[in-house]
């Protein structure tokens, strides 16, 4: 069940709809692409040398050119690697080589920052620019058949990050999109032939995954020509195109409809935000409702079940509104339809609906095969067939899931995950400093932003420059600190673990 079917059956169905769109310039339609695809599949084995199950990474931007790519990976049976295009070059070359993979396809404004770190990496990927003399050669010649593929092959090496700070890649199968994909149809929303999805979000995460709905329905993928999210540049693509949905952040929707073209702006075309990837504010979502309408639907999910545990469709936000439940409005959802979770408590006993707190589990089709090459992590993380998410979270008597916490301590900022360990391991580098701890404070643009407590070894003089210009050199510019706190010790139990609840409720004391 090679999910690359998607593709071919939309381009038998409707081959002349626009499949896929750069601002409002049709790029191909459903026709092209399926020949585009099964011409550079062929090209991948035969020019590249790619075999089935080999790992290609793709570094880029949203363009029309990283779907292109990415169904010509899984027509050829091999395992696409989606990665964030703001990552530090170490961070790709972390990725790079713990997936061992054998070609990196990157677009031409990142080539630089791929090829400074080739050198380095023992596994030696063919890296493909985009818009290059073989990116194009891989265009040109006979098509193949696509590639079988069983329901557990992988398909996704999804990279996320757990305590460790380190990334993980969550293998996910072409058993897990297809049941994802048919999750939303059933939870979350419909999509007709001729509607589209603007992705204004990464493609390597959370709107890369909604591409499949969309593919399957023979609907129209849009790229803004600036290849990331501008309010200004999406209420102009509502405008151009019908049937628009897309997938945000809840920072994004915050930042749109405060935008000032959002007053005047024409949405008549939008039929749907889905929203995920942190939390979204009561008063942020009552506003945003006002402003745009019965239009929101919010999801919860995570690499390893990927946008499928619990959702909270539009009628049901339209609803709890009407209805003035704050409660109901500030909750994930209901679970979906196809799978189980469960909330437990710290025995792993489940705790009842409306019975108190635990950590939420997931079992069921969306949940992934496991975590690649770590097995040791597999297994704290899946364990009797459910996935241990790590979230805090409460049933309520109806079935509505509120998460309370993030047992994790990740840091989302503007939609993407900063795993507070990882920057703490950078900022120990300096010889100045003794000890630290990465906290999230409330920001509100951006949902969170990192606060880095500090204390310096004796006599050492540690700059706030000489920190961050550490922090620019190993990871991307947005996990650095916003503020850095210089204080004498760090608060612990009589355990030595350090009380980050008591480094945040500093922080809520000094910044009510």
């Amino acid at each position: 069940m090679n999910i690359a079917r998607l593709l071919s059956r939309a381009a038998a169905m409707w081959p002349e709809n626009p499949a896929l769109t750069l601002g409002a310039q049709e790029h191909a339609t459903y026709r092209q692409l399926a020949a585009d695809t099964a011409v550079r599949a062929s090209n991948l084995v035969s020019r590249l040398g790619l075999h089935s199950g080999d790992r290609v990474a793709l570094f880029m931007k949203n363009i029309p050119e990283y779907i292109e790519a990415l169904y010509a990976c899984w027509h050829a049976g091999l395992a696409a690697v989606p990665i964030n295009a703001k990552l530090h070059p170490a961070e790709l070359a972390y990725i790079l080589e713990d997936s061992a993979a054998a070609a990196c396809f990157v677009s031409s404004d990142l080539s630089d920052a791929a090829k400074s770190i080739l050198d380095g990496l023992s596994s030696q990927p063919r890296l493909v620019v985009v818009g290059s003399p073989e990116w194009r050669a891989l265009g040109e010649g006979s098509p193949v058949p696509i590639v079988e593929a069983a329901r557990d092959d992988l398909a996704w090496l999804f990279y996320t990050s757990g305590t460790t700070g380190r990334p993980k890649g969550a293998m996910l199968t072409h058993g897990n999109l297809m049941s994802m994909t048919l999750g939303y149809f059933a939870d979350v929303d419909s999509v007709a032939p001729g509607d589209c999805i603007i992705h204004a979000a990464p493609l390597s995460h959370g709107s890369g995954m909604y591409n499949f709905p969309h593919v399957m329905q023979g609907a129209n993928q849009v790229m803004p020509e600036s290849g990331q999210f501008d309010p200004a540049e999406v209420f102009d693509l509502i405008a151009v195109h019908r049937g628009v949905s897309f997938f945000a952040a809840p920072t994004m929707v915050k930042r749109l409809i405060e935008h000032p073209a959002a007053a005047t702006a024409n949405t008549g075309n939008l039929k749907t935000i889905i929203y995920g990837g942190g939390p979204m504010y009561v008063a942020d979502l009552k506003r945003a409702m006002a402003v745009l309408g019965p239009k929101l639907a919010q999801i919860y999910g995570q690499g390893e079940s990927p946008m499928t545990i619990t959702a909270l469709s539009k009628a049901q936000h339209e609803r709890a509104a009407s209805m003035g439940n704050d409660k109901r409005l500030a909750s994930v959802g209901a679970v979906f339809g196809h799978i189980d979770v469960c909330v437990v408590d710290d025995t792993g006993h489940p705790v009842t609906s409306g019975g108190g707190a635990g950590e939420v589990c997931v079992r069921g089709d969306t949940v992934m095969k496991g975590y690649w090459g770590k097995p040791e992590a597999t297994e704290e993380a899946v364990r009797d067939g459910w996935l241990h998410t790590g979230d805090v979270g409460c049933f309520d008597d109806d079935g509505f899931l509120t998460l309370m916490d993030r047992s994790k301590d990740v840091i989302i900022s503007g939609g993407s995950n900063i795993y507070p360990r990882e920057v703490e391991e950078v900022l120990l580098r300096h010889e100045g400093v003794a000890e630290v701890s990465v906290v999230g404070r409330a920001h509100p643009e951006w949902g969170e932003e990192v606060v880095a407590f500090v204390v310096t070894a004796t006599g050492a003089s540690v700059t706030e420059a000489e920190l961050d210009a550490l922090c620019l050199s190993a990871i991307a510019r947005f996990k650095r600190p916003k503020t850095y706190r210089f204080i004498e010790s760090l608060p612990k139990n009589n355990y030595g673990k350090i009380l980050k609840t008591e480094l945040r409720a500093l922080l809520a004391a000094q910044n009510p």
